[in-house]
């Protein structure tokens, strides 16, 4: 009897922890240590050293985590740094200039000849349809 309440004793945090993570909970493994626990993330490889104190368990990352960790929020912050500069230097640029009148009319008066031809060219060919060029030999209709 003993042995069988050991036994499900034993057993009974590994089926429940095995079907944690079956259930896609078992993201974070923790292992006790002399000083407290290291919890591992099995998705991303990152240990965070925690300790329990007053019911709860704290964690921080591990010395090496840290000083990437750092790493990359100073690179980050250097690069927040020059987009900001980049933003300032480019609302201080002059702004384009707007054309004056004589360019738009001068502009205006190159579009209007243009649409002119182009009426020109439609207006001839429209009236070239109903006319029969007398040089080209018309065939002769079949009976």
């Amino acid at each position: 009897m003993r042995k069988t309440i050991a036994g499900l004793a034993f057993s009974l945090p590994l089926l429940v922890a095995g079907a944690a993570y079956a259930d896609g909970e078992g993201r974070y493994q923790m292992e006790r240590t002399a000083d407290g626990f290291v919890r591992l993330d099995t998705v991303t490889g990152e240990m965070s050293l925690c300790k329990e104190g007053t019911g709860q368990i704290a964690c921080r990352m591990a010395a090496d985590e840290r000083a990437a960790f750092e790493n990359e929020l100073d690179r980050l912050t250097k690069r927040v740094e020059a987009l900001e500069k980049a933003q300032r230097s480019a609302l201080s640029v002059d702004k384009p200039r707007l054309p004056t009148d004589e360019e738009i009319d001068r502009t205006m008066g190159v579009m209007e000849r243009m649409m002119q031809r182009f009426m020109d060219i439609v207006k001839n060919l429209e009236g070239g349809k109903d006319k029969t060029d007398p040089q080209i030999d018309q065939l002769p209709e079949k009976t």
